[in-house]
C-alpha cells in the first residue's frame, strides 16, 4: 500500500516543476541511496551524545559539468608542448563552462525542499547552502550528528556516520560541508621564547641549544638570543632575505613590478604597522600599495552562517602577527608589487566562510600569485570540505594564478596544536593538488650578524627541527616524574611539515627522484578520493627557511583598540614592535613573492607553478635549488620523514636559487 501512494504521489507531481523533481524524490523510495566517499571523519575521540540544533546552515558541494574536461584542460594549458599552452581561462569562463548541470542542480534543489530544508544560493555556482533543524539536516542525509571530547577537552560535533543522498543524485554531489565544525583555521606563524635575560654584546647569539631550551621548559630560566640584522638583532632583514637566496639586481622588473599579490587573511590588522616596516628598511616616502578586500563582513564585522561559530576570540586582531609577516614577507621579496591585495574574513568553525574568501580571490582573478598561512591538519577539514577548495583551486589553475600555502609548523604530525593527537598527518590546504605547498628549513649554525649582503650558507641549512626536538620518542627533556616526549617539542618548538595527503593522489607533475621512496602510500586506502594503486601526493613541494630561531624581523604592535591583538607585548630587549618570527607561514609568502618576480620578469602569469618546479627539478635541479640532503648534519628530519639527496617529504625538492628562478636561467 505504501509503494501504492508514493507511486501515486510521483505521478500526480506538477510537471512543471521538471521531471527531475520527481527523480529526486520517488527515485529515492524506489532506488535507495548512496554513501559520499570520505564523507566519515575517522575519530578515536570520546563521543558524547547526540547533537541537536534548532537551525543550522550546511553546504552542498556540487560537482562541476565536464570534470573530465576540467583535468584534460589543466594538462593542456600546462603542457609546454601544446598549442594552447598558458592559454589561461578569462574572468567568469570558469563558470560558464563548468557550472553544475542546470538540471542536476534543480533536482537537488528539489530534494533539499521537500525534505523540508531551505536552499539559498551562495557566492559560488559550485555550493548550496541548506538550513534548517538538525534532525531535519540529518533525516536528509541520512546520518546522524553527534558531539565529540577530543584530547585537549575541546567539543565539537560532526557526523557520526557516512553521509548518504539518493542515488539519482550521487554523481551530482561530492560532499556537505557544515556536518562537522572542526574546520577552524589557524595561522602558521612561529615565535621564538620570548627574549629573556640580559642582551649579549653585539647582541647576536650561537643557535639556542636543547639544555637551554630544556631548562627553559623545567625552571623558566630564559636565554638571550639575537640573530640577523633587524633593529636589535630580531631577524633577517629584505636585503639578507634576498641576498640569501640569490636575488638577482635587475632592479623593479624582476621586484614585481606590475604584478598584483595576494594574502589569505583571517584578521584585522593595522596598515601603521606596514608603514613602520617599510619605512624602516625602505624609507619614508615608501608607501605599501595595500587594498583590503572583505569578505562576510571580515573578523571586524563577522556575518557568520547559521549555526557556524565565529567567537569573539578568534576575530578582531586576534592574527595581526601572521597578516602583518605575510604582507612585509611579500614586500621583502617583491617590493615594486603594483598592488598587496589583503583578503580577510572571518574565522569560523565549519570553514564556510573561508570557502567565500577562497571563492572571492577566484572570483575576482585580480591577484595573479596568493598566498595563504592559514590551515588545519586533514583530519579536521574532512573531505568535503577538501573537495570544495578544490574546485576553487583547479579554477585558480585555470586561470593563471599561482596559488601557495603553508605546509605546517609541526612536523609530520599536523594535528598536535588542533586536537592533541599524535597521528601522521599533513596540512590542507598544502596538500592540494593544484596548490604549491611549501616546508620549512633552518640555517642553524649560519647568522649573517647585520651583514646586509650574506651569501648563501652551502651545507649548513637543513630541515627545521629546533634541536632534533621533534620525533616519537618518549622522553625528550622534562624532569623525572615528569619526563616530555617528542610529540610536546614538535609543538612547542616546531618542525616543517610535510607527508603524504589522505585524500589526494600523486598529480601527473610531481614526478622524479626520490619522489617515491619507503615512505610512498597508495589510493584508495592511504589516500580516499585516489584510484586504486595511486600513489598520495606527497608535500611539501618546496621550502625555505621558516625557524623561528633563524626567523625574519617583523613589526607589528597592538593596544586596547586592537582587541585580542597578539602584538600586544613588548620587552625592554627590544624595541617597542620589533621581535623575530618564523613558521612556514613565512616560507609560503617568500616563495609567492619570488614567482611574482618571476611574473614581473616574464610580463605574464606563471600560474600554479607546480610543473614548472618539477620540470626544472628532473632537468637542472642543482642549478635551480638547493637540496636539503641531511648528509653530515644532526638534525636531518621533521619528526619521521628523513631529509634526502633529491625529494623528501622533510623539504621537497629544495628551497630557492632567486635568481635562475626568476630569469630561468642557470645561476653563474
Amino acid at each position: 500500500m505504501v509503494f501504492l501512494v508514493k507511486r501515486l504521489c510521483c505521478a500526480l507531481l506538477d510537471l512543471t516543476l521538471l521531471f527531475s523533481l520527481s527523480t529526486a524524490v520517488c527515485g529515492a523510495a524506489e532506488n535507495g541511496y548512496s554513501s559520499i566517499p570520505g564523507s566519515l571523519r575517522p575519530t578515536t575521540d570520546t563521543d558524547t551524545g547526540a547533537f541537536t540544533s534548532a537551525q543550522m546552515a550546511v553546504e552542498v558541494v556540487l560537482a562541476p559539468t565536464n570534470g573530465q574536461e576540467i583535468s584534460s584542460l589543466l594538462a593542456d594549458l600546462y603542457n609546454t608542448s601544446s598549442q594552447n599552452y598558458q592559454h589561461w581561462l578569462q574572468k567568469g569562463e570558469f563558470y560558464s563552462r563548468f557550472a553544475p548541470d542546470s538540471g542536476q542542480t534543480a533536482a537537488i534543489e528539489a530534494y533539499l525542499r521537500a525534505s523540508g530544508l531551505q536552499v539559498e544560493p551562495t557566492s559560488s555556482p559550485f555550493l548550496l547552502r541548506v538550513s534548517g533543524p538538525s534532525s531535519l539536516i540529518e533525516n536528509t542525509f541520512k546520518t546522524s550528528l553527534h558531539t565529540y571530547r577530543n584530547p585537549r577537552g575541546v567539543t565539537y560535533y560532526s557526523n557520526s556516520s557516512e553521509v548518504q543522498v539518493p542515488q539519482s543524485l550521487a554523481s551530482a554531489v561530492l560532499g556537505v560541508v557544515g556536518l562537522s565544525n572542526t574546520v577552524r583555521l589557524h595561522s602558521l606563524a612561529a615565535e621564538p621564547n620570548r627574549r629573556t635575560g640580559p642582551p649579549v654584546p653585539g647582541c647576536e647569539t650561537p643557535y639556542v641549544t636543547a639544555a637551554q631550551l630544556f631548562n627553559y621548559v623545567d625552571n623558566g630560566v630564559g636565554f638571550p638570543y639575537g640573530y640577523g640584522g633587524g633593529p636589535a638583532c630580531t631577524g633577517l632583514t629584505p636585503s639578507q632575505d634576498n641576498a640569501i637566496y640569490g636575488a638577482p639586481d635587475l632592479g623593479p622588473q624582476a621586484q614585481g613590478a606590475g604584478v598584483n599579490l595576494a594574502v589569505f587573511e583571517l584578521s584585522a590588522y593595522q596598515h601603521s604597522d606596514i608603514a613602520a616596516w617599510t619605512s624602516y628598511f625602505y624609507g619614508a616616502g615608501f608607501k605599501a600599495p595595500l587594498v583590503d578586500i572583505i569578505v562576510d563582513g571580515g573578523p571586524l564585522n563577522p556575518v557568520c552562517p547559521m549555526n557556524d561559530q565565529c567567537p569573539a576570540a578568534y576575530e578582531g586582531y586576534a592574527g595581526d602577527v601572521e597578516v602583518d609577516a605575510d604582507i612585509e614577507m611579500q614586500l621583502s621579496i617583491s617590493p615594486a608589487a603594483q598592488h598587496i591585495l589583503v583578503y580577510n574574513a572571518p574565522n569560523d568553525y565549519t570553514g564556510q566562510t573561508e570557502l567565500d574568501e577562497y571563492t572571492r580571490i577566484a572570483g575576482d582573478d585580480t591577484a595573479d600569485v596568493v598566498s595563504s598561512s592559514w590551515g588545519e591538519c586533514e583530519n579536521d577539514a574532512g573531505a568535503a570540505y577538501a573537495e570544495a577548495e578544490n574546485l576553487i583551486f583547479e579554477q585558480m589553475a585555470l586561470q593563471g594564478q599561482s596559488l601557495f600555502s603553508a605546509a605546517g609548523d609541526t612536523g609530520a604530525f599536523d594535528c598536535i596544536r588542533s586536537d592533541g593527537t599524535t597521528i601522521v598527518n599533513v596540512d590542507d590546504p598544502a596538500t592540494q593538488p593544484w596548490v604549491t605547498s611549501v616546508g620549512g628549513t633552518s640555517l642553524e649554525s649560519f647568522n649573517p650578524n647585520d651583514n646586509p649582503n650574506p651569501t648563501y650558507p652551502a651545507g649548513v641549512e637543513t630541515v627545521w627541527n629546533v634541536d632534533d626536538l621533534c620525533n616519537q620518542s618518549a622522553n625528550e627533556g622534562g624532569t623525572s616524574s615528569q619526563p616530555l616526549s617528542g610529540f610536546f617539542w614538535c609543538a612547542a618548538t616546531g618542525a616543517g611539515g610535510g607527508g603524504n595527503s589522505q585524500f589526494w593522489g600523486r598529480p601527473s607533475y610531481q614526478d622524479g627522484p626520490g619522489i617515491t621512496n619507503r615512505y610512498t602510500v597508495y589510493g584508495p586506502t592511504n589516500c580516499a578520493l585516489a584510484q586504486r594503486g595511486q600513489p598520495c601526493r606527497e608535500v611539501p613541494d618546496i621550502s625555505a627557511n621558516a625557524d623561528p630561531y633563524t626567523g625574519y624581523a617583523e613589526y607589528c604592535t597592538g593596544s586596547a583598540a586592537t582587541p585580542n591583538s597578539q602584538c600586544t607585548f613588548s620587552t625592554s630587549l627590544t624595541p617597542v614592535g620589533w621581535f623575530q618570527i618564523g613558521g612556514t607561514s613565512l616560507s609560503s609568502p617568500l616563495w609567492s613573492a619570488i614567482i611574482a618576480d618571476h611574473d614581473s620578469y616574464w610580463r605574464r602569469r606563471a600560474g600554479n607553478v607546480n610543473p614548472l618546479l618539477y620540470f626544472l627539478y628532473n632537468v637542472n635541479s642543482q642549478e635551480f635549488f638547493n637540496d636539503i640532503t641531511g648528509i653530515h648534519q644532526s638534525t636531518n628530519n621533521n619528526g619521521l620523514f628523513p631529509t634526502t639527496p633529491g625529494y623528501d617529504m622533510s623539504t621537497g625538492i629544495g628551497t630557492p636559487k632567486m635568481k635562475a628562478l626568476i630569469t630561468l636561467s642557470p645561476q653563474r
